[in-house]
């Protein structure tokens, strides 16, 4: 429930011009909460002079008070930190610190969501690693198998990918250390939602972050293929009713230097 300091108000409306379902309105010279449409969104919260405004349902030491020299990011080096990210494939033997997982799963949490559902959960795996590769190579080569047997529109679509899941199958069972899903990779995020544009745009802020962090991140396309084709791995996930997975991001130090940006294609934009 949205709460009201009715002493600290001073009923300049504010909140009332930024609430975009129209649940606040000032009576006698005091913000009045209607919570019938309300998403318990914040935006009360951030625009409050007076700091008269709360919610029960959050923990409000989430909240910090603006600051410029702590919150300006300047753009030219956010645009540039961007272009120089890249998708990263090798990884140093070295744990990732628990401070910085808890870092990036912040960002996730304080990623904006549709209607303020903040749908979206986290499954860091570590210590249970090897299990979830276990079930990731062999869903993928049940795939690999079913796409190579199969005359259907989708299945000539990943033919060209099934060989090539089938090999590096066998070349786990060889050696774990053949890992060409995983790469060696000492951390697993499975970020799982029920709107796949909340994950991933939560999944994008936490990349970011690692990135600022000093963490390389591969997003594996694969390993989503294999896990929504087992039931193993979306038990081993804990995937929540409603719930799918979207991204999963390998994380780990970089055993790698890269020193320069690359060039990509000119952006399709129309004007109108």
């Amino acid at each position: 429930m949205i709460k009201i300091d009715t002493e600290k108000c001073i009923g300049c409306g504010q909140c009332v011009k930024d609430c975009f379902p129209m649940c606040i309105e000032i009576e006698k010279d005091k913000a009045k909460i209607n919570d019938k449409y309300c998403i318990k969104c914040g935006h009360c919260i951030a625009i409050c002079p007076n700091n008269a405004v709360s919610i029960d349902e959050y923990n409000m030491k989430d909240v910090k008070e603006y600051n410029k020299e702590e919150f300006l990011v300047d753009a030219d080096a956010l645009l540039n930190f961007i272009k120089f990210r890249r998708t990263v494939r090798q990884f140093k033997n070295k744990e990732v610190e628990q401070e910085k997982i808890d870092k990036i799963i912040e960002a996730g949490r304080f990623t904006e969501t549709s209607s303020n559902k903040q749908d979206v959960s986290y499954t860091v795996v570590r210590e249970n690693l090897k299990q979830l590769k276990d079930f990731t190579f062999e869903s993928i080569n049940k795939i690999a198998d079913h796409v190579l047997n199969s005359k259907t529109l989708e299945a000539k679509l990943y033919r060209r990918y099934a060989k090539m899941w089938i090999k590096m199958y066998e070349d786990y069972k060889e050696n774990p250390k053949n890992d060409r899903i995983f790469f060696g990779a000492p951390v697993v995020i499975v970020v799982t939602a029920e709107s796949q544009v909340n994950a991933a745009l939560a999944s994008s802020n936490m990349e970011l972050v690692a990135n600022a962090l000093g963490l390389g991140v591969l997003f594996s396309g694969f390993f989503v293929r294999a896990a929504k084709e087992s039931k193993d791995i979306i038990d081993f996930i804990g995937v929540k009713k409603r719930k799918e997975i979207v991204t999963c991001m390998m994380l780990g130090y970089p055993n790698v230097k890269y020193l320069r940006t690359v060039p990509r294609k000119e952006a399709d934009v129309i004007w109108k």
